[in-house]
């Protein structure tokens, strides 16, 4: 790939990108803890400060940005290069934040489910109901890691549901079009996972051998991790592809579509935008930079989004 337009650097891991009405981009950047604006002319402000790990990032049905909050990490950095490294010890959980982004007023909705507190909330998308639903990768210790879920929440902090638990680190999280499947990502393993909705919160289980309820669509030999996904208006599900520095495509059966190539191992976040959605808006984390790329089909429009 060679059509990038760099729109701002120098950003401190920047994920979660959303398209706001002015066309400016809302990200989060998780090493500053902040909610951050890259306006069209590419200059850089801050919504809201966070603190903690702010991840995912979507536009609910107020107009409000929900902000799935990991807890925070500690990062190794090198000249050129940022990652997370493990759990600090400032953690005290995750939690889902609603972040009013006229005055930057930060709200915590959720920082529990029933007598299970969140761990690690990594990525959100809101359904056409206006509930959201949210991964949870969990934290890693020195010597073990959290099992991750996938958790339903309506958008005024009133109820949250546990959609399916054991789920190995998931982390990207769509829907199909028309809402009857929900897509979520590994990121250990790079394996995508399809779930069959019944209704909003409540997935059809599927027997075992399957380990979380869900139908394997897609994984491929090689050292590959999933971050956050995106879907595209004819249906493909967009991953953001750690390691091998990439989006990759894959169509609602399970084939490899293509595959997108990035400057950066942690090419971690995707939406669209632009003209008829046919901007891709990437975040490349590890060298802090928001790039848009030209993209080949229109995105799904999200809801309540811009």
């Amino acid at each position: 790939m060679t059509d990038i337009k760099v729109l701002a650097t120098g950003l401190r891991f920047p994920e979660g990108p959303v398209v706001m009405e002015d066309g400016s981009i809302a990200l989060v950047e998780i090493a500053r803890g902040t909610i951050t604006r890259v306006a069209p002319d590419g200059v850089v402000s801050v919504i809201a400060d966070v603190g903690g790990g702010p991840n995912g990032l979507a536009t609910g049905p107020d107009g409000a940005l929900y902000v799935c909050n990991n807890g925070g990490f500690e990062w190794h950095e090198e000249p050129g290069m940022i990652r997370p490294i493990g759990t600090p010890a400032s953690y005290s959980g995750g939690r889902i934040e609603h972040v009013d982004p006229k005055t930057g007023a930060v709200k915590l909705l959720y920082d529990r489910c029933g007598s299970n507190k969140l761990n690690g909330p990594n990525d959100i998308v809101f359904d056409r109901q206006g509930g959201f639903y949210f991964t949870d990768l969990g934290k890693v210790r020195h010597r073990d890691r959290d099992q991750g879920s996938v958790y339903y929440a309506k958008a005024d902090g009133s109820f949250i549901v546990e959609v399916t638990h054991p789920i190995l680190t998931p982390n990207g999280i769509g829907l199909s079009p028309d809402e009857k499947t929900l897509y979520v990502a590994e990121t250990e393993g790079g394996r995508l996972w399809a779930f069959e909705i019944a209704e909003p919160g409540v997935i059809k289980r599927r027997p075992f051998p399957s380990p979380n309820g869900g139908r394997f669509l897609f994984n491929e030999a090689g050292y590959h991790r999933f971050d956050s996904l995106a879907v595209d208006a004819e249906g493909n599900v967009c991953v953001a592809t750690l390691i091998s520095g990439a989006i990759t495509v894959v169509a609602p059966d399970g084939h490899l579509v293509r595959r997108v190539k990035m400057p950066d191992v942690y090419t971690t976040n995707i939406c669209f935008g632009g003209p008829n959605r046919k901007t891709a808006y990437i975040t490349l984390s590890g060298i802090g930079q928001l790039v848009a790329v030209p993209w080949q089909e229109a995105g799904l429009k999200l809801n309540f989004s811009a």
